[in-house]
């Protein structure tokens, strides 16, 4: 998916302006340089494992259920998952050219700070902290939480109440926040033990549901096959779906949140990038074919825990709880690895000004952004107390980003028209696969999801944007009302 210009070079920012023969600024230089002050510890395993656990967390185990409720056939379910899985390859094409341009902590953030005005990266980062990302760790620390009752109930035979629910993913928060405290080498070994978990568990479904012949029904994948009838509503419905098959598959881009901390970045990003998202994708269309063998698109419908439910028929009780504990490391390790990454997103915006200046400190012996560590996992925990109170907080807190998350990602994908045309000469060890109809298709694609869910969840994408426009006001007086000079009397 990737063309090879040359082999990777290391230039600091002298040489870069040297051997490319342009003109820049220091802030320039030193975003296409590979120089950092932070530790390199991480390879191209630890990349990719990365990739994957922050990929497979509590999407798949989760989002079948309103996916299939939402289309209510087969063909549109499976249609949902690949797509899901097409756009994000095409995604990371356009991603690992400024990736191995750019190999700086941050990773959208600096593409956009480069690219466009800083207050578009100064914006999409306070989204981030104040929408998105943090919601997601939230949410994916509740899923672990309902896997837990999940497991109790098979057990015990009752579930716990939300008070423990609450309990239980909070503690999960600050526990891996403690964990990243100290250092990215000991993050790196828990990246790549989770990141096996996840892969057999995940692994273990396929197996054991194709396995399973006895109670499997291969008149499960066109039962129904197709909707009832094709209207223009049949396009927003999967549109609609299309929020959950991309939530699944978010966070691929994980590794480049953290690109000074990797080895050779110019080389190992891209790879972790194509390699995490292609075993991924396999792993997904497989899960979601087990979940069909095992159980009728009804019951999918209906099941928020279908992993638990798919090994219960299938193997019984034990199977249950073995899956139920299989997901609930599987939603630990993708908490562990947001937590790892999303943090090093808010210490990259206060280094360079356009954030909370408290956010910029590193820790002095493990170098890592313990600061932007601490108070992600505070505003996360300011989430997760609002998020325990909803019914169907997992599906509304989704709802809730993806407009802002999608208005942001076309702004990615587009940085990369106005780096080439910005920056020409800059070293490029790869280039976008099929650019610019790779641009184009990914675009256009992404725009008209945009629209669908502005149709479909109008109320909290509005809520979702309005408080992503409150960081104009932080940004005005942060960096404009400073740089402003003094009146004089």
């Amino acid at each position: 998916m990737i063309e090879t210009l040359r082999p990777t070079s290391r230039f600091d920012g002298t040489e870069i302006a040297r051997h490319q023969g342009q003109s820049m600024n220091q802030q320039q230089l030193q975003a296409f340089s590979e120089d950092t002050n932070m530790k390199r510890d991480l390879g191209l395993l630890e990349a990719v494992s990365i990739v994957i656990s922050r990929i497979i967390g509590s999407g798949i185990f989760r989002t079948p259920a309103p996916i299939m409720a939402l289309v209510g056939c087969t063909s549109l379910f499976g249609l949902v998952w690949v797509l899901g899985g097409l756009v994000t390859i095409f995604g990371a094409v356009i991603y690992a050219e400024l990736a191995a341009m750019m190999p700086r902590s941050g990773g959208p953030y600096e593409y956009l700070k480069m690219a466009y005005h800083p207050f578009w990266a100064f914006l999409r980062g306070w989204a981030m902290f104040f929408v998105s990302e943090t919601a997601s760790i939230a949410a994916v620390a509740l899923i672990f939480g309902e896997y837990l009752n999940a497991l109790w109930i098979i057990v015990y035979g009752e579930p716990f109440n939300r008070a423990i629910l609450y309990t239980v993913a909070l503690g999960t928060i600050w526990l891996l926040t403690w964990v990243n405290l100290y250092g990215v080498h000991l993050s790196g070994m828990v990246q790549n033990f989770f990141g096996f978990v996840k892969i057999a568990a995940v692994g273990s479904i396929i197996g054991v549901a194709f396995t399973s012949w006895s109670t499997g029904n291969w008149a499960n994948f066109t039962t129904p096959l197709l909707p009832e009838a094709w209207t223009g509503s049949t396009i927003l419905v999967v549109g609609a779906a299309m929020r959950y098959s991309f939530f699944a598959f978010s966070g691929w881009e994980g590794a480049t949140y953290i690109a000074e901390e990797i080895k050779n970045p110019r080389r190992n990003l891209p790879l972790s990038l194509f390699i995490g998202i292609g075993g991924v994708m396999v792993l997904y269309l497989g899960a979601n074919a087990a979940y069909l063998f095992q159980l009728p698109p009804a019951k999918i419908a209906e099941s928020p825990w279908v992993a638990t439910e798919v090994m219960t028929v299938a193997l019984g009780a034990s199977g249950g709880i073995l899956i139920s504990i299989a997901v609930m490391l599987n939603t630990f390790g993708n908490v562990s690895t947001q937590i790892l990454c999303k943090a090093r997103s808010w210490q990259a915006m206060a280094r360079d000004g356009m954030f909370f200046d408290w956010f910029a400190k590193l820790h002095p012996k493990h170098k890592t952004p313990n600061n932007a560590l601490l108070g992600q996992a505070m505003w996360g925990t300011v989430l997760l107390t609002f998020a325990i109170l909803a019914e169907n907080s997992y599906e509304m807190m989704i709802d809730f980003f993806s407009a802002t998350s999608t208005v942001f990602n076309i702004m990615v994908f587009a940085s990369i028209y106005v780096m080439r045309k910005k920056f020409p000469d800059v070293n490029r060890p790869y280039r976008a696969w099929l650019y610019p109809w790779s641009l184009v298709g990914i675009l256009a694609i992404y725009l008209a999801f945009l629209v669908i869910t502005l149709i479909t969840a109008f109320v909290p994408s509005m809520v979702g944007l309005g408080l992503t426009a409150s960081g104009a006001i932080y940004y005005y007086f942060k960096v404009v009302a400073k740089k402003a000079p003094a009146s004089t009397s």
